[in-house]
């Protein structure tokens, strides 16, 4: 199993359970997190506490998520990440982009603090 997806109050929670989020994940990663928008969900978080690599196609998966939030008024907030991803983020310059939290319960104040 490469993902654990948890429907919450106010929010839908994907863990990657993968070491990698790369070519061989993204694609599906990609497809759940339509799903999940498809579902009518706005406000995701994206736990990659266990994810310890991540290549263009993992960036790409992450910008789909913060995409699909934006476009129905939610909130995407990335969490759990290790140096190595961190890097990747600020060197493409996304952590200006991104909504950066360093936990689900940080996360979930930010959700709380944008009253969604």
């Amino acid at each position: 199993m490469e993902f654990k997806i948890e429907k919450l109050q106010n929010y839908t929670l994907i863990q990657v359970l993968e070491e990698k989020l790369d070519t061989h994940i993204a694609p599906t990663l990609k497809s759940e997190l339509v799903l999940v928008s498809g579902n009518g969900e706005k406000n995701i978080i994206l736990d990659l506490s266990k994810c310890r690599y991540c290549d263009s196609s993992g960036l790409s998966a992450i910008l789909v998520a913060n995409r699909l939030c934006k476009n129905a008024n939610g909130i995407f907030v990335l969490t759990g990440l290790n140096d190595a991803v961190e890097r990747l983020i600020t060197i493409s310059q996304l952590d200006t982009v991104l909504n950066i939290a360093g936990s689900v319960d940080e996360a979930e104040k930010l959700f709380a603090e944008a009253g969604n």
